[in-house]
């Protein structure tokens, strides 16, 4: 909810808003979904703030992390945020952007073992962690536990190579990959902001586009 003492939109306001923007028979879509963002990095923040923008009714955010300033230059945070989890520190940020969004929060690591319980109530997640083997055990165990469910992953968005190179796959009929499916951060020259953002908006519009129906890329 809105903090006391400022002035807000109206609940009401916001919704009429998204709906003459968006329709409102897709915004009711988009109103009644729940997604996960599993990694709250540069991926997984500017994720659930499209998300947030989107008008998504429910969003689940999972890291285990807290903010440092080495993550200032590509992820959602400010510097005041330093040292603070980075679930809190994403959930103040996206309640100043959409102040009626539910955001649930686990400050946790994901692993093979909580996996199930975590992602029960979610209809979409987002894979957005860093390492190779974090990422495959995400997919691997959605894909195996879930085969109900859609996972958005990501692979390949380091470096300062045209962002044209950057797009999504449809690997599955339930699994989605964005990037350019070959840099690696160790190997480029780092990751940049714009990049990883143009990957994250890669994996948020296939999640909006999932939740409209439209399965294809």
């Amino acid at each position: 909810m809105p903090e006391e003492g400022r002035h807000f939109p109206s609940k009401e306001e916001m919704q009429k808003a998204l709906e003459e923007r968006h329709g409102a028979d897709l915004q009711r879509k988009f109103s009644a979904a729940s997604v996960a963002v599993c990694g709250l990095g540069g991926l997984g923040s500017n994720i659930a703030l499209s998300l947030a923008r989107a008008g998504i009714g429910r969003l689940h955010l999972i890291d285990f992390d807290k903010v440092d300033v080495t993550n200032l230059h590509r992820q959602q945070y400010a510097a005041g945020q330093v040292g603070m989890y980075k679930t809190q520190a994403l959930r103040d940020n996206l309640r100043a952007v959409s102040p009626y969004i539910e955001i649930v929060t686990d400050t946790v690591r994901i692993t093979e073992d909580n996996l199930r319980e975590l992602l029960a109530g979610d209809a979409v997640i987002c894979e957005a962690f860093d390492g190779a083997e974090n990422k495959a055990m995400l997919v691997n165990g959605v894909l195996e536990q879930f085969p109900e469910k859609y996972i958005v992953a990501a692979s390949g968005m380091a470096g300062i190579s045209p962002g044209n190179e950057i797009r999504t796959r449809k690997i599955t009929p339930r699994f989605y990959l964005c990037g350019d499916g070959t840099s690696d951060a160790a190997e480029c020259s780092g990751l940049f902001s714009a990049r990883v953002m143009l990957c994250a908006a890669h994996q948020a519009l296939a999640v909006l586009r999932l939740l409209a129906g439209e399965t294809e890329v």
